[in-house]
């Protein structure tokens, strides 16, 4: 019986950036990285800019996000791109968690 080679497993802490949001890396390297946010119903993920481009999956909950002075509401199953440089925030409207993914790799993540 062989084995497949296994891409080598880390696991990160969890850190809270804001209060009742809950952050835990889930993998990267230097050209990506992906990101579990979770957050509890109310909490902001504060307005910010950064030069990676961020890609946003909702797992669960609702979320009304603010990008660019727009905003817009999003759900599980949810899927928007964030171009490098773009103010964004979000509000929780109903507890849940988001996926990120960052090209390249927040290092101030790490």
């Amino acid at each position: 019986m062989t084995t497949e080679p296994r891409a080598p497993l880390r696991s990160f802490p969890t850190t809270s950036p804001d209060t009742g949001v809950l952050r835990q890396v889930l993998s990267e390297s230097p050209e990506l990285m992906m990101v579990s946010f979770c957050f509890e119903t109310g909490a902001k993920g504060a307005l910010h800019q950064h030069p990676h481009v961020q890609s946003t999956y909702v797992h669960s909950g609702r979320f009304r996000f603010f990008l660019e002075g727009a905003a817009f509401d999003v759900s599980a199953g949810d899927s928007f791109v964030i171009p490098s440089n773009a103010e964004h925030g979000c509000e929780c409207l109903e507890a849940g968690q988001l996926i990120d993914s960052f090209a390249p790799r927040r290092d101030d993540f790490l």
